[in-house]
C-alpha cells in the first residue's frame, strides 16, 4: 500500500510539474505573439548633418547609391525613388562635375539581427563595424518545467518557440554628404594599414578640394513575430529612403 501511494504521489508530482511547464511555454509564446504582432520600423541617424541653407539656383545634387552587402536590392530603383523625393522638394538631380551637393550611399548589411547588435552598429557610427546576420536574431523565450515533467515541458517549449520568433530585420548604411566648396578646402587623410601580425604602414596624404565632407550612419529595424526577409525588406528600403531625402 506504502509503494502504491509514493507511485502516485509521484505520478501526481509529475503531472503538476508537466502541467506547470506546459502553461509558462503557452503563456511566454502568446506572450511574445501580442507584444510583437504588429509591425515595428524604426530608423536611426548615428549623426545628426547640418546644411547651410543656399539659393534655389545651388540646389542641385550628384546621387550615388551602392549594395556592398550579400543581399540583392534593386538599387537602380532605390536611386530613382530617392531622386524623386529630392526633386519633389526642389532639388534637382545633375552630372557630378555640375553638382553643389553630393550623396554617396552605401548598403553595408542586410539581414537578421538582435537589437543590440544594431544599436551597437549604429553607435559605432560611420566606417564603424557593422553586424551582420551571425550577430543572430531574437527569438521568443523558452520556458521548461522541472524534474521529470521539465522533459515533457522542454518538448512543449520548443514546439512553442518554433511556431512564435520575434524576429528582428536590420539595414546597416553608411552615408556621406559634400557640399561643395567655393574656397579651397585643406584635407589631410591618415591611415594605418596591417602588414602581416606585427608591424603596420603609416600613410599621410595631403592635398586640397573644393568640398566639406560629411558622415553619418543609418540604421533601419524592421521587427514582428515571425517575419520573413521577404515583407522586412520594403520597411527597410522604405525607411531609409525616408531617412536619406531628408538629410539635405
Amino acid at each position: 500500500m506504502q509503494l502504491a501511494t509514493r507511485q502516485q504521489l509521484r505520478l501526481v508530482t509529475y503531472t503538476i510539474a508537466a502541467a506547470s511547464a506546459i502553461a509558462l511555454s503557452g503563456c511566454a509564446a502568446t506572450q511574445v505573439a501580442l507584444e510583437h504582432k504588429d509591425l515595428s520600423v524604426q530608423t536611426k541617424m548615428s549623426n545628426t548633418i547640418f546644411l547651410n541653407p543656399v539659393p534655389p539656383s545651388e540646389q542641385t545634387v550628384y546621387v550615388q547609391f551602392k549594395n556592398t552587402s550579400d543581399k540583392t536590392l534593386n538599387v537602380a530603383a532605390l536611386e530613382q525613388e530617392i531622386d524623386a523625393n529630392l526633386t519633389n522638394q526642389g532639388y534637382r538631380i545633375v552630372p557630378y562635375n555640375q553638382a553643389h551637393y553630393m550623396l554617396q550611399i552605401n548598403v553595408l548589411s542586410v539581414g537578421k539581427m538582435s537589437e543590440a547588435a544594431a544599436q551597437k552598429s549604429l553607435t559605432n557610427g560611420f566606417g564603424g563595424a557593422a553586424f551582420g546576420a551571425a550577430a543572430g536574431a531574437v527569438i521568443g523565450q523558452s520556458w521548461t518545467g522541472a524534474g521529470a515533467g521539465a522533459l515533457v515541458g522542454e518538448g512543449i517549449g520548443l514546439i512553442a518557440n518554433s511556431l512564435v520568433k520575434d524576429v528582428t530585420y536590420a539595414m546597416i548604411t553608411d552615408v556621406q554628404v559634400a557640399e561643395r566648396s567655393k574656397q579651397a578646402v585643406n584635407q589631410q587623410t591618415n591611415s594605418s594599414l596591417q602588414q602581416g601580425t606585427s608591424s603596420t604602414t603609416t600613410q599621410q596624404i595631403s592635398g586640397t578640394n573644393h568640398w566639406m565632407y560629411y558622415r553619418t550612419r543609418v540604421v533601419s529595424t524592421a521587427n514582428k513575430v515571425n517575419l520573413d526577409f521577404k515583407d522586412a525588406v520594403p520597411a527597410l528600403q522604405g525607411q531609409l529612403v525616408h531617412s536619406l531625402s531628408g538629410i539635405l
